[in-house]
């Protein structure tokens, strides 16, 4: 404790901090956003098309690009209008330094959308595009846009080449 020796002889002000409930508030609000991250993860909700194919493992770090059933589309979680989506992507600074997508679209999206969402990826500079599918019907669970913990992921399956 810190007193005054000087000849007002009253007390002079504290000008020690006490850290202790400083730490403590901290550890609290840490330990509450340690819970509250993973059930922050929302995705978008999509019924993959089957294929009969092994799993195949990707990173969970990779660009995701999702066309749900309302022909909506999302890089990532965030929702692009379809006339801005090439000019996003010519912009989006980490698609150009990797040049690798992923795609996956729910199975009711016309395949014409599609395309066309393949054209614009190829326009856009894209060099290695991986489609996601629900491997052996694994199905029906949502898939998440953004890394996702523990939860299951459906995985990329080459597309059948055509017998000759």
């Amino acid at each position: 404790m810190a007193m005054s020796t000087g000849s007002s002889g009253g007390r002079a002000p504290l000008s020690e901090i006490n850290v202790t409930p400083l730490v403590d508030v901290m550890l609290v609000l840490l330990i509450i956003f340690m819970v509250a991250a993973p059930m922050m993860t929302a995705g978008v909700d999509i019924d993959l098309p089957q294929a009969n194919a092994p799993r195949m493992d990707i990173d969970e770090q990779k660009l995701l690009l999702t066309i749900d059933r309302e022909e909506r589309i999302f890089l990532g979680e965030d929702e692009i209008p379809s006339e801005r989506l090439e000019d996003v992507l010519l912009h989006n600074e980490r698609l150009q330094r990797e040049r690798e997508i992923f795609v996956q679209a729910d199975t009711n999206v016309p395949y014409g959308v599609v395309v066309r969402v393949l054209a614009i990826l190829r326009r856009a500079g894209v060099e290695d595009l991986g489609l996601v599918t629900d491997p052996m019907g694994a199905g029906g669970t949502p898939v998440p846009s953004g890394a996702t913990g523990s939860l299951p992921r459906p995985s990329p399956t080459p597309a059948p080449t055509p017998a000759p």
